[in-house]
């Protein structure tokens, strides 16, 4: 009987904790979602480049022809979020695009804390933001880390001080190709950034501001240096690697904190006074 007692009021947990996640991606088509590609307009999901099939997100360049070009791709979920703890997983899939630069091989992410996709000219190549850099094995015993940090038009501060490396690797163990792998995101505004793979913690580090980092082809009215990064929107990245996304999920850490209101949660640790209801 106390094991039945104990099996109940843990399935009624895991049932009140999954209610705290949002899902972003519905598993069936892109609804919140917005496209921006680098020579394309904000919208155009060129070649069909982000996709749904049999409720997974995928990443393909099977209608693309010619030189990759470059052809770097975001895809954007339209609310942005400041407090947060994003989780995914993710899997590499099929032939890198040859003509795709090198790097790219095996290689993806999510950006978060990234400036609006509407605010991008047509020729800017990356957004704006903070990447969670995801790769895979190339050759086997070759160690290949995955959750890693990029900073494309941003800076962070790392143990202590500011990196002065676009890319800072990450603990984790390397991953093969076709293995899905579970990421996770904790952002707490512009303090504190946690990077976890597979339920390990691989990488930390602070201060998230704009700054330095390869784009090109910007507003410059965007890219005020030396401004804290306290929020952005999420993107899915794609840069001539195909993959596999499903489990996109977030759970928001900013709300009202007020236990009189009725939207009150207890695991908020930002305060948002005026989201409060009554």
């Amino acid at each position: 009987m106390l094991l039945f007692c104990c099996l109940i009021s843990g399935f009624i947990i895991a049932q009140e904790e999954d209610k705290e996640w949002q899902n972003l991606f519905n598993g069936e088509d892109l609804s919140g979602w917005t496209t921006k590609i680098h020579h394309y307009e904000t919208g155009d999901n060129f070649g069909d480049t982000f996709r749904v099939k049999d409720s997974i997100l995928q990443v393909r360049y099977d209608k693309y022809e010619g030189d990759y070009n470059d052809r770097f791709g975001h895809l954007y979920y339209d609310t942005p979020y400041s407090y947060f703890h994003l989780e995914m997983d993710y899997r590499f899939v099929g032939d890198w695009y040859l003509g795709a630069p090198k790097h790219t091989n095996l290689n993806s992410g999510v950006m978060f804390h990234s400036q609006d996709p509407r605010t991008m000219l047509k020729e800017q190549n990356w957004p704006i933001s903070v990447e969670m850099q995801f790769l895979a094995e190339i050759e086997k015993g070759i160690e290949r880390p995955t959750g890693n940090m990029c900073s494309p038009g941003t800076d962070i501060v790392y143990n202590g001080v500011k990196a002065t490396k676009h890319c800072i690797k990450s603990s984790s163990k390397t991953y093969p190709k076709g293995q899905w792998v579970k990421a996770e995101l904790i952002v707490l505004g512009d303090s504190i950034v946690k990077h976890i793979i597979n339920g390990e913690l691989v990488l930390t580090y602070t201060k998230p501001t704009i700054g330095g980092g390869p784009i090109k082809g910007f507003d410059p009215k965007t890219k005020k240096d030396g401004k804290a990064l306290t929020e952005g929107f999420i993107a899915l990245q794609s840069e001539g690697q195909p993959l596999d996304f499903k489990n996109v999920r977030i759970k928001n850490l900013k709300g009202c904190m007020n236990p009189k209101a009725k939207n009150y949660k207890k695991y908020y640790i930002k305060s948002d006074e005026a989201s409060c209801e009554f």
